[in-house]
């Protein structure tokens, strides 16, 4: 069996790395090798299925616990031939006690050793895994939301054998050496006592049953792999980085377990205009020199369409004005955000030789009461060093 990569590794991040940061990797590496973007690429598949379990794993803070404590091992029964801690899965002092029920004691019986209960048991219905897909959308189809097709590949439970893995019209045997338990106890005796190792058993492969004939379109394993399209309704107001769960449409169970789940992570492009910080909508509008100080009725963008505001009639460059109700609908609930517009006077670079002499005429009528702000500034350095 090949040697499993470290799952940080494969994600591209340090052990240290906080939940954002490995969902981020695992997002970036799921689109590097997503087989609909590297179609006939048999090492991008290879490689996507393995960021997907290096992400299930690290996701999972009780997964992450144990993969930091023990390895593949720790989360992955079938992981090596001799057990945990260099084949050690026995017990002590002679009672024959076996290490998995020690972790069974600390860890509710999820130990991931192949202990004892119906956990373990390679016959148990066991939950087929969760698909992550990403799908990108416009800001405006994030806040009004909107119907997009996916696609994404996944385990089904093979047609022909029905998931028996046995070729149409033969069964399967238990296993004759693990007697259907997928694991073989032997005992050693030691100064310490008698210890307890148990292994995946290896003619079974963990699996508890023998297929002498496999069905020739899984071969034997009970599933295959198919690509499927789904529509996915995305409501208004979801954001950048925010998931939706597909109930039951992730891979296929195992031995009559419930299907795993499609996730479907969502990635919002920017905007060129309008920008979001939760549900309030923000943007920048310039205005000119004179409608600043004359007032205007200026055009606003918002996401219902263009609306007409009226900016009085002195505002000054970076004033924000509030328009209620204006902003993104509350996900799941009532009610909507507002829209902030913060206005910014544009001074005009070029004048010409009359648009000059105009301008200083103008400037020079106006008196130190027109301009408060400069009025204040300069009695306060009066006020400072006279």
């Amino acid at each position: 069996m090949a040697e499993k990569r470290d799952y940080y590794e494969v994600l591209g991040v340090d052990k240290k790395a906080t939940d954002a940061e490995i969902k981020s990797a695992y997002r970036k590496k799921a689109k590097k090798y997503h087989p609909d973007l590297n179609p006939g690429d048999a090492e991008a598949e290879q490689k996507f299925k393995e960021v997907n379990e290096a992400y299930e794993v690290l996701s999972d803070p009780e997964k992450k616990q144990r993969y930091d404590a023990y390895g593949h091992a720790g989360v992955d029964p079938n992981y090596g031939a001799g057990g945990g801690f260099g084949g050690f899965s026995g017990g002590f002092g002679g009672a024959g006690m076996d290490l998995n029920d020690i972790f069974e004691s600390f860890f509710g019986g999820a130990g991931g050793f192949g202990g004892g209960g119906r956990r373990n048991d390679p016959n148990a219905p066991r939950r087929g895994g969760d698909i992550h897909v990403g799908i990108t959308i416009s800001f405006m189809e994030a806040a009004l939301g909107c119907t997009k097709t996916v696609s994404y590949t996944r385990q089904e439970t093979c047609p022909d054998c029905g998931g028996s893995g046995a070729k149409k019209g033969t069964g399967v045997q238990t296993c004759p050496d693990c007697g259907g338990s997928g694991y073989i106890t032997q005992q050693q005796r030691t100064p310490f006592g008698v210890i307890q190792n148990r292994r995946v058993c290896p003619h079974c492969g963990g699996k508890g049953k023998i297929v002498s004939d496999p069905c020739q379109k899984c071969k034997g394993s009970g599933r295959v792999q198919v690509t499927v399209k789904k529509e996915v309704n995305i409501p208004a107001g979801i954001d950048d980085e925010q998931s939706l769960a597909l109930r039951g449409q992730g891979d296929a169970g195992i031995n009559g377990g419930a299907a795993g789940d499609a996730i479907i992570v969502i990635t919002v492009r920017p905007d060129p205009i309008l920008s979001r910080n939760g549900y309030d909508v923000f943007v920048n509008v310039p205005i000119t020199y004179s409608q600043a100080v004359l007032g205007a009725e200026i055009v606003v963008p918002t996401i219902d369409g263009k609306v007409q505001y009226t900016v009085p009639e002195g505002t000054q460059s970076g004033t924000r004005f509030r328009l209620r109700g204006k902003g993104i609908k509350y996900l799941n609930g009532r009610g909507r955000g507002d829209e902030y517009v913060t206005v910014n006077v544009e001074i005009p670079k070029k004048l010409t030789r009359e648009q000059r002499k105009a301008l200083e005429s103008f400037e020079a009528t106006l008196r130190d009461d027109n301009y408060e702000q400069r009025k204040g500034f300069f009695k306060t350095i009066k006020d400072l060093f006279d």
